[in-house]
Formats: C-alpha cells, sequence, structure tokens
C-alpha cells in the first residue's frame, strides 16, 4: 500500500472511532498505535511507547499550561465577571442592543485571564443571560450572543492553542501573543458591530434603549481594578523581560488566586473546585498530547509529510492558494472535532509544508502568521455544528430557549469571522505589526 493510502486509512479509522464516541485521545491513540505497529512491528511499538510519555512530559514548557488553567479557575470562581459586566452594561447601555455588546467587551477582559474558550462562554453567560433575559432580549440573540462571545477566551491571550502551537512548533510564546492581540481586538470589535446592525435591521430581539439610561460613573472602574493589575502584571512582566511567559503564568495564577481572596468569593470548597478543574482539563489536554503523538508518529513513518512538500511544491501554484486550501480543510475538521484535537493532529503535517513556501517574509513571520490564522479559523469552530461545543454550552444554560434558536443565533457572528479571516490571509501585517513594533 502506498504512503498516502496509509497515512489515508489510519486517519478514516480514527474518525471512524470518533463516530463511535470514543473519547478524541483514544480514537488517536489507537489509531495511531495500529498504524505504528503495522509499518514498525510490535517490538519497536511498544520500546516507543515506553519513552514516549517523559519525553512529552518533561518538557518545561508544558508546565505553563496547567499555570494559565488555573489562572482561569481562579478568574473564574473569584468573582470577577460580574464586576467586569456590570461596568461593560454601564459602559454599552445608552446603546440598543447594549447588553449583548457588553457581553462581547466583558467576554473580551475575561479572556485576558482566562484563556479557555468554554470557560469563558459558561462564566459570562452565568451573569450576563438572566439579565439579557430580564430586559426583554430574544433567547436567539443571547444565546447567539454569549456563546460567540466565549471564543474571544482564546482570540485575546492568553490562549492555551496559542501555547501548545508555540509548543509543538518551536516559536516563542510571547510573540505569539503579541501577534494575536491586535486580531482579537478586531475580533470584539467585529462581534460588537455584528450586534449594533442586527438589532437594527432585524426588530424584535432586542429592547429599545431607555430614555433616561443611567450614565457611565468612572468610580466604577474600581470594580475591575483585580482584572487590570493581573494582566499588567502578566503581560508587563512577560515583555518587559522581568520573566518569562511560564514564570508570568505562575504570577497570574497567583495574582488572581490574591483577588479572589480581596473579593471575598474564595472558599475552601471553591478552592478546591479550581484545583480539581486544572487538573481534569490539563489530564484531558495531556492525554490528548499522547494520542496525537502517536498518530504523528504512524503518519512520519509513512513520509507523508515530506510528499505533501514536495508534491505541493511541484504544483508551482501560488503559496497563499495553498494557504487558503490548509484553512479550508481546517475549517472542515473544526466541524467535527475540538480545537486542540485538531492543533495537534494537523500542525505537525502542515507546518513543514508552510514553512517550505515562498511568502515573502522571514520564516518566524510567516510561523506567527500562520498560528494567528489557525487559531482564527479552530475559533470558527466551535461555532458551527455538528460540533460547536460553546454552543452547547451556552444553550444548556439557557433552558427554555430551543438548541436550533441557539445555532441561528451565532450565524451573523460568522460571517464577521470568515471577514476577518480573509483579511488576515491576504493581510499578513494585521498580526505582524504589532511583534514588529514590539521588537
Amino acid at each position: 500500500m502506498s504512503a498516502p493510502a496509509l497515512a489515508l486509512s489510519f486517519l478514516g479509522l480514527m474518525f471512524v472511532l470518533m463516530a463511535l464516541r470514543l473519547p478524541i485521545a483514544i480514537a488517536m491513540f489507537v489509531a495511531g498505535s495500529v498504524g505504528y505497529v503495522v509499518q514498525a512491528g510490535v517490538s519497536p511499538y511498544l520500546s516507543f511507547l515506553n519513552t514516549l510519555p517523559f519525553a512529552r512530559f518533561a518538557n518545561y514548557d508544558l508546565s505553563v499550561i496547567p499555570l494559565f488553567i488555573l489562572m482561569g479557575q481562579f478568574a473564574t470562581k473569584g468573582g470577577l465577571s460580574q464586576a467586569l459586566f456590570q461596568v461593560a452594561s454601564d459602559l454599552m447601555g445608552r446603546f440598543k442592543g447594549g447588553l449583548a455588546m457588553a457581553a462581547m467587551l466583558a467576554s473580551a477582559a475575561f479572556g485576558a485571564v482566562c484563556g479557555s474558550s468554554i470557560a469563558t462562554a459558561a462564566t459570562i453567560t452565568g451573569v450576563a443571560l438572566p439579565e439579557m433575559q430580564r430586559h426583554g432580549y430574544s433567547g436567539r440573540l443571547a444565546t447567539g450572543t454569549l456563546a460567540t462571545a466565549g471564543t474571544l477566551g482564546i482570540l485575546i491571550p492568553p490562549s492555551v492553542p496559542l501555547v501548545i502551537y508555540a509548543i509543538l512548533t518551536e516559536q516563542n510564546i510571547s510573540k505569539l501573543f503579541l501577534a494575536a492581540t491586535i486580531p482579537g481586538i478586531l475580533a470584539m470589535l467585529g462581534y460588537m458591530a455584528v450586534i449594533f446592525v442586527y438589532v437594527r435591521l432585524v426588530p424584535g430581539h432586542a429592547p429599545a434603549i431607555k430614555p433616561h439610561a443611567v450614565r457611565f460613573a468612572w468610580r466604577s472602574l474600581l470594580g475591575i481594578a483585580p482584572i487590570l493589575v493581573v494582566f499588567t502584571l502578566v503581560f508587563g512582566g512577560i515583555y518587559s523581560g522581568l520573566f518569562s511567559p511560564t514564570e508570568g503564568a505562575a504570577v497570574g495564577a497567583a495574582s488572581a488566586f490574591i483577588a479572589a481572596l480581596l473579593n471575598h468569593e474564595m472558599s475552601w470548597d471553591k478552592l478546591q473546585q479550581c484545583f480539581l478543574a486544572t487538573a481534569q482539563s490539563s489530564a484531558m489536554i495531556f492525554l490528548i498530547f499522547i494520542g496525537a503523538d502517536i498518530m504523528n508518529s504512524a503518519l512520519a513513518l509513512t513520509q507523508i509529510q515530506h510528499q505533501l512538500v514536495n508534491l505541493i511544491n511541484g504544483w508551482n501554484v501560488a503559496p497563499i492558494w495553498v494557504m487558503l486550501a490548509i484553512v479550508a480543510l481546517h475549517l472542515v475538521l473544526g466541524t467535527v472535532t475540538e480545537e486542540l484535537s485538531i492543533i495537534l493532529l494537523t500542525i505537525p503535517i502542515f507546518f513543514p509544508v508552510v514553512m517550505s513556501l515562498d511568502f515573502g517574509m522571514p520564516p518566524e513571520s510567516v510561523a506567527l502568521w500562520f498560528g494567528i490564522l489557525i487559531l482564527m479559523v479552530v475559533s470558527f469552530g466551535m461555532l458551527v455544528p455538528p460540533m460547536g461545543l460553546n454552543v452547547y454550552v451556552v444553550n444548556g444554560m439557557a433552558k427554555n430557549v430551543p438548541l436550533g434558536e441557539t445555532f441561528r443565533g451565532v450565524l451573523p457572528f460568522l460571517i464577521s469571522d470568515a471577514i476577518r479571516i480573509l483579511l488576515l490571509l491576504f493581510f499578513p501585517g494585521v498580526c505582524l505589526w504589532l511583534v514588529t513594533f514590539m521588537a
């Protein structure tokens, strides 16, 4: 059997196992193990399996993942989201659809200390959904907005998927965070623009503006001071060179814990929940790492990566069309699997392909640009069926809203996503300018 046929058969087995509702990590592990044994035999496979876990988890850079997750847990359980939404709603209350826009602002700010899409969606939904329903927002607009707002948890640094991309491709985490900053802000502004237009073109989904809206009080910013302090400590320290991203994650977790204590929201039970949730999320991510490593090793034995590079270079097509095809493939994958698995499975295959193409930029710039593009694409997959994890999380918290209404609610925001992805695809400077400026 040819190498492409072997690779496709292993990938096909993985998707069949996923369709049978096996956990993604197990599906990759089983399919990769079968592929490895078929090509190398049982003894080499067992020898490889004996050394793989230590070789993977002895990587010091991996410690940044549980630390950023722990920081997000402290922010979630520490009651910091209520103050964020209150300030945002005071600021946007004078506009029609203001509470929906406030949810976007609060999600972006919360994402700056969280790094998880699902955690951001669940946390902000718990605060914002009752208020939006009380003020007469339709279930479609409310849940669609909150599901979309959750994606800002990974689009605004720190972002766990970006950390994983940096580890896989040996890129600078700080520079990736910088590169994601402007696209993340554009995402937030684009979503707010969608709400502004939607509530005017489609009446009946948002209440009218109050004739005497409460004026914004600047002293209310004191409520979000802990978030500002945590953000400044983490990213100010990282970008000033005071400490590394891993040390910054540790400082962020400690400062978020102190902020939660000062907010009188951190009890012993909540502290235990924070560490338990961090352990569960980290274990899930690391198990996916092992499964992806086995799968990628089986694919590497087929030499599919080198054959793919040679094949594409032989086509003599413009590199931008190759990148467009890779983005389109990731959009399709985003409909059937979640973001971390996509990154762990596809980056080892397509990163060498992208780096072999001439985009007229230094290799590091190409690597940063590709990482941000993939981040934008996998966030798209958090909203589209049948996967759409954010949609299921938010809809599960809105007991009286049909699932179909929530999926309809995210459709206008997907237009904004598509425009932003195309903008980044054809204008890499959008994400590279801040990196160059800070350098």
